[in-house]
């Protein structure tokens, strides 16, 4: 039996099929929650006794789960077969963080759960995609609160106990005039596969093996040496394993050092350079995620000389080539690299990642095509998804097989055949799961399973205004205590970003405000788990970026999926989903240009939200019991979202519209 449980310990797909995670589970549940949900680490804890007596109903489980894995692999009749016949060749997807399960951390935040979703989705859809990124061994850093203020800690995560294979293959990186070896890992994710290189290989300098240690850590120069093992130890990973990609699919200017070395082969296979960088050209795409200037990875000159000198000599390319690729402004030997500018240059197709965020990067990367008016700017748009059944609660699954079947494949859903009674137990269901673990992990009864629960839960950024809530205290206090309202926030500031950090220390400060002491808590360490836990559980996300700084976000269309609402500020991706239904749009939608009145009229607009319509309309309840607006609030959410803000529908537009080449295309 143990044999039979590793074996299906192999394949990521375990994570995101309900049946699978729940035989995991039946194990030993309260070891499954301890060990964070990895079952090679649980396995290891069983001894054989145990394993070889597990009562039938468990084994006939492993019996049909293995069966489900069996015929999801062998499946022939997928999406891409269908709809995309004539596709032949690799898509190869570039990602510097990749979210796929909590038990692999190696992934920060929204950027890798998108590029962990865009596998899954591939998987599913049939789609032949390979992943490429980093392995790091002590991921990004764990949250740690004392004394009010974050405290990093970067564990190193065992390898053994997760389905990482090691390859028999070991590639070359460059670093100035002298190169270092990188080993790469793979890790089957359903159907697609990801390889995964690590620069800690014996023999290398120290400054070498540690590259692959930290998800974001160090300086500039860690950052640009990173940055050249996965574009260019990628690429040359894939050349390696005897695969020719039709696509390079860079998601976020962090992988455009592939465009790099593509140019170098096409160079050492003949072509002269302008011919060379063209067929580059015609193989790559680009995804940017960055609405924000300074989010753009800029190196100097002095960076990129150390990094790339001597690749640019074994290219024949003059000093200054490769600088001027990554340069707006070719020539300017004041301006820096800019990983976003050669991505652009090097690639076929770009897009931003929401409607809005396609326009915002349209006028912010004008500059690079002069002849060209504004709107003819070649970047579109794909706006990002999520991987539904990876974030759906398993009681939201079981109900949506039994009413509306064919929404694991992207089809429309329907709660019409719901009750409003049905739906409402289901909603307060998975509030109590949520508040029972939080008052767990808080050591004390503060959360109420009956009230309404919001939930804020994203990175620390100063842009995203995770205090904008507490604009006006005494007025907060009134909304929560009038009728019960609680609010639970997570996430991580960036270690060296001291104004998220000082954000962060807000927000810790005012839990501990005897007007919200029990009301307003902090849960540490947002990860994958968390964030399952808070979108399933809350009723309403709160999203408050200062417009139009969020690229799209992502964590808002994971509440629909579980009958929660969203209440956002217009921005990524809400402008698109926002009906007047299906949740509540917060502010007017303009911009304005002075910081401190964005702020006053937008924490204004909140206020008069929640104090007019969402917490009314909340406890409401003709019956005594089920609060019918609300209910009717809630079937709209999920049915106007979850269809829409699918990775499968945004894996789907991408294969149609980016990676199959332009002769196809027409």
């Amino acid at each position: 039996m143990r044999e039979r449980l590793l074996a299906l310990c192999d394949n990521l797909w375990w994570c995101w099929d309900n049946q699978a995670t729940e035989l995991f589970s039946s194990l030993h549940p309260e070891r499954w929650e301890e060990v964070h949900h990895n079952p090679l680490m649980l396995l290891e804890e069983l001894d054989d006794r145990t394993l070889t007596r597990l009562p039938s109903r468990i084994v006939r489980q492993v019996e049909l789960v293995e069966a489900r894995l069996a015929a999801y692999l062998a499946e022939t009749d997928t999406w891409a077969s269908r709809e995309l016949p004539d596709f032949a060749g690799t898509i190869c997807y570039f990602s510097m963080e990749f979210a796929l399960h909590e038990s692999l951390p190696i992934y920060s935040g929204g950027l890798g759960v998108l590029a962990g979703d865009h596998l899954k989705s591939a998987s599913d859809l049939g789609l032949p995609l390979v992943g490429v990124g980093l392995l790091y061994r002590e991921g990004y850093f764990k949250q740690v609160i004392a004394n009010n203020r974050q405290v990093p800690a970067w564990p190193a995560t065992p390898l053994e106990q997760t389905p990482l294979k090691k390859l028999d293959l070991v590639v070359e990186v460059p670093h100035g005039h002298h190169r270092y070896k990188a080993q790469v890992w793979a890790l089957s994710v359903g159907r697609v596969r990801l390889l995964l290189l690590d620069s800690d290989v014996e023999g290398n300098r120290p400054e070498h093996r540690s590259l692959s240690m930290q998800l974001y850590g160090g300086d500039a120069a860690t950052r640009i040496q990173q940055e050249v093992l996965l574009g260019i130890g990628g690429v040359r990973a894939l050349r390696a394993l005897g695969l020719t990609p039709t696509v390079i699919h860079m998601n976020e200017g962090h992988a455009a050092f592939a465009v790099i070395e593509r140019w170098r082969e096409e160079l050492a296979a003949g072509a002269k350079p302008v011919a060379a960088l063209a067929a580059v050209r015609a193989g790559c795409v680009f995804t940017t995620h960055t609405p924000v200037d300074a989010g753009h990875d800029r190196f100097n000159w002095d960076l990129k000389k150390e990094a790339l000198e001597g690749l640019r000599e074994e290219m024949g390319l003059p000093e200054g080539a490769i600088m001027d690729l990554g340069r707006v402004e070719k020539g300017n030997v004041n301006e820096p690299l800019c990983m976003t500018v050669l991505a652009l240059r090097g690639s076929r197709a770009a897009n931003g990642v929401a409607k809005l965020h396609g326009e915002v990067s349209r006028k912010m990367w004008r500059n690079l095509y002069p002849n060209l008016a504004e709107k003819d700017v070649p970047i579109g748009s794909v706006t990002n998804g999520v991987h539904a059944p990876s974030w759906m609660s398993s009681r939201m699954q079981r109900l949506l097989d039994e009413v509306s079947p064919g929404w694991r494949d992207g089809s429309p859903i329907s709660l019409a055949s719901v009750a409003d009674d049905k739906l409402w137990e289901v909603r307060c269901s998975l509030r109590l799961n949520l508040v029972a673990w939080a008052n767990r992990e808080l050591g004390r009864d503060w959360l109420d399973p009956d009230a309404l629960t919001i939930g804020f839960a994203r990175r620390f950024a100063p842009y995203k205004r995770g205090n904008l809530i507490f604009s006006d205290p005494d007025r907060l206090s009134r909304i929560l205590t009038e009728r019960p309202v609680q609010i639970l926030f997570a996430g991580k500031a960036h270690p060296r970003d001291a104004a998220g950090q000082g954000i962060l220390r807000d927000v810790l400060e005012w839990t501990r405000d005897e007007r919200f002491r029990g009301r307003v808590v902090f849960l540490p360490d947002y990860d994958m788990a968390l964030g399952r836990r808070l979108t399933q559980g809350v009723d309403v996300w709160l999203n408050t970026p200062r417009r139009p700084r969020e690229a799209s976000g992502t964590s808002g269309m994971k509440v629909p999926l579980n009958l929660g609402i969203n209440c956002s500020i217009l921005d990524g991706w809400w402008p698109e989903a926002f009906d007047g239904t299906n949740g509540w749009a917060i502010g007017d939608g303009e911009e304005r240009p002075i910081v401190e009145e964005q702020d006053a009229v937008d924490a204004a607009s909140l206020y008069e939200l929640l104090e007019a319509q969402v917490v009314p309309e909340f406890y409401a309840r003709p019956d005594g019991v089920v609060p019918t607006a609300w209910v009717a609030r809630m079937r709209r959410s999920l049915e106007t979202c979850a269809r829409q803000f699918h990775t499968n529908r945004m894996v789907a537009e991408y294969a149609r519209g980016y990676y199959r080449s332009p002769e196809v295309e027409g």
